[in-house]
């Protein structure tokens, strides 16, 4: 990727050496970690080198009566202006140009704008969201209307204690793995993968998983909206996922009826509180109606924060036959791993790309019970 805001912006924090270079250093420190607990070889999945996020979050830049995009510096004490972010994929891309002179050409979109948010898909659909330091009235709502319009996206404005939605709030991302195509709805505010090209990897790697267990039921932890919940599906008699936020759960549910998909119960539990109610600890009323002893589960497919699993949780787990772990932080996942591994072996590990030029790693694991 060549982007001449390289050493300046603070987005891409590796710009001096090339993709591949990258790729193999994140390698190395991926086996590095996880060499205490396996010694064979890493699955790598890169991402394209451009035009690859599907999220992005621009500053508003005010000089006189023009504004443009900025983000924070390479150095993080101040903000740099930038012309163009070639790793947007391209329904956002093409859209950041018109929108900005769209701005520039009208005072009421531009007035107290601070920050402008996108999410997009790889069917071409976008949503725009723009922050205001000021109340939106009528006015605005009639150029935003028009703006939705002319860049053939969504428009939703925010200002404090105010969300202005125009026509509406997500967009619809269909994803390819083994030949079959799952559609997810993508909410505002909700969180999404951010890269749709390693996801669909990180769907088809989990799949290979879920595939050598192939029986019984699954348990997930972390389900999100369902990324990997519907796709893994199909591998089991019945999954119970569960999710700590409310608006994700909705989502999920909204997904899994796109899909077609009736073997899924998704449930608002923090992980705590699933470990809780799987080891008869306390009852949850969100649990109403479903008996969590007519499960077999076989397998548990965990994708926790950067913080890793609470100790309850990896005590937990270890009593499951198969455990897919997705790490978005590989030093949490050794840290948990120094306990998983008393009682499990390591089957697999890999290596997503998800987040090329910065040192960010995502890696996935399989582990195994011991004979």
């Amino acid at each position: 990727m060549e982007c001449r805001h390289f050493g300046a912006c603070g987005s891409c924090t590796l710009h001096e050496t090339d993709y591949e270079t990258q790729l193999r250093q994140k390698e190395r420190r991926l086996s590095e970690l996880l060499a205490p607990f396996y010694q064979s070889g890493i699955e790598t999945h890169p991402s394209p080198d451009s035009h690859y996020r599907a999220r992005a979050e621009f500053r508003i830049w005010h000089e006189g009566d023009r504004c443009d995009y900025a983000m924070g510096n390479l150095s993080k004490d101040g903000s740099v202006v930038i012309q163009e972010c070639p790793k947007v994929i391209l329904p956002i891309e093409e859209r950041m140009g018109p929108l900005l002179e769209a701005i520039n050409g009208s005072e009421i979109l531009a007035r107290k704008l601070f920050g402008v948010e996108f999410l997009a898909a790889t069917t071409g659909e976008c949503l725009i969201t723009m922050l205001y330091h000021r109340q939106l009235d009528e006015e605005w709502q009639r150029e935003a209307r028009a703006l939705e319009e002319q860049l053939n996206a969504s428009i939703i404005g925010r200002a404090r204690k105010q969300r202005l939605v125009l026509s509406r709030d997500y967009v619809t991302e269909e994803l390819g793995v083994n030949s079959k195509k799952y559609c997810y709805r993508h909410h505002e505010g909700g969180f999404t993968q951010p890269n749709p090209f390693v996801n669909q990897k990180m769907i088809a790697w989990a799949k290979e998983c879920a595939m050598e267990v192939d029986e019984g039921d699954l348990l997930e932890a972390y389900c999100g909206l369902g990324n990997f919940t519907i796709p893994l599906a199909e591998h089991f008699g019945k999954v119970l996922a569960t999710e700590i936020s409310k608006n994700s759960i909705k989502a999920a549910k909204e997904n899994c009826d796109l899909n077609g998909v009736e073997t899924i119960a998704f449930v608002r539990l923090s992980s705590e509180e699933m470990t809780s109610a799987l080891r008869k600890e306390r009852s949850f009323h969100r649990l109403r109606g479903i008996d969590i002893d007519e499960y077999d589960f076989r397998c548990v497919l965990v994708d926790p924060p950067r913080a890793g699993l609470d100790e309850a949780t990896r005590e937990l787990i270890s009593t499951f036959d198969n455990i897919i772990y997705i790490s978005c932080n590989p030093k949490t996942l050794a840290r948990d791993l120094k306990v998983l591994i008393r009682t499990h072996g390591v089957a697999k590990a890999a290596l997503f790309d998800q987040f090329p030029h910065t040192g960010h790693m995502e890696s996935g694991v399989f582990l195994r019970m011991r004979s």
